[in-house]
């Protein structure tokens, strides 16, 4: 059985984030009357190390570590205040130097992206340069801000790749606080568990794969190719989409 390092090469090599979104959409079941979001985390850009959609970055793949922001006046949860070491932030600490941790534990040795939420409703960063870098020293291999950053020479210079939903010239603290680290997150509408695979391709975005459903997505995504491309090709010999997507699909 291939490593998780092993997948996580096959899926980076071979694949998009659209084939990744058309196996989740084959093999995730959702709730009654709900929308399937397959594993897209909607609505971010690259700002580092390449601002905008490109096909020159590199495509990135690690598990997840999660950190949840809260409005500034808000009372972190109970997981963060019971349980501090793991899931909160003691007094003295930042969060970012948390960044590490959840990579240091995980036996895969797969390294980590740092994925944040952040409320809707805030206009400040939850990341900027000295974030980053810090990042960048624990060996993070990329971060994904569900809100936004700011700093972007800063952001760029560090290399790391980050994706964000927008920027900022307001730093953190002047309406948000990290809450609480380790937990289930959302971003757009995608629950992200700690470990789950983030997936970031510079040119058609970023989606979250459940780490227990990679080696099924990694098994369907060929299987779906070859039927897109025996599609395209009769589209392209002439026959109209309707016929070709009731042959191949």
């Amino acid at each position: 059985m291939a490593s998780l390092n092993e997948q996580l090469a096959t899926l980076i090599e071979n694949y998009t984030a659209c084939d990744v979104s058309d196996a989740l959409l084959k093999l995730q079941k959702v709730p009654a009357g709900s929308a399937p979001r397959a594993g897209y985390l909607a609505d971010l850009l690259p700002f580092s190390p390449i601002a905008g959609r490109n096909d020159t970055a590199q495509k990135i793949a690690a598990p997840a570590t999660t950190f949840k922001f809260l409005n500034k006046a808000d009372t972190p949860s109970t997981i963060a205040v019971e349980n501090p070491e793991k899931h909160g932030f003691p007094p003295g600490k930042h969060w970012v130097d948390y960044a590490g941790d959840f990579q240091n534990e995980d036996p895969a040795k797969a390294g980590s992206i740092i994925v944040i939420e952040q409320p809707d409703e805030q206009y400040c960063a939850v990341t900027g340069g000295i974030m980053a870098t810090r990042m960048k020293y624990l060996g993070i291999k990329a971060a994904v801000v569900g809100g936004r950053v700011r700093d972007l020479r800063e952001l760029q210079g560090t290399e790391l790749p980050i994706w964000a939903r927008a920027t900022s010239t307001v730093g953190t603290g002047a309406e948000a606080k990290a809450g609480v680290r380790n937990v289930p997150i959302s971003i757009g509408g995608v629950t992200v568990s700690p470990g789950d695979i983030i997936f970031c391709d510079p040119m058609e975005g970023v989606v979250s794969i459940p780490r227990e459903l990679l080696g099924d997505v990694l098994e369907t995504m060929p299987k779906l190719i070859a039927m897109d491309d025996q599609a395209k090709e009769a589209v392209a010999q002439g026959m109209s989409v309707t016929d070709a997507f009731q042959k191949f699909r």
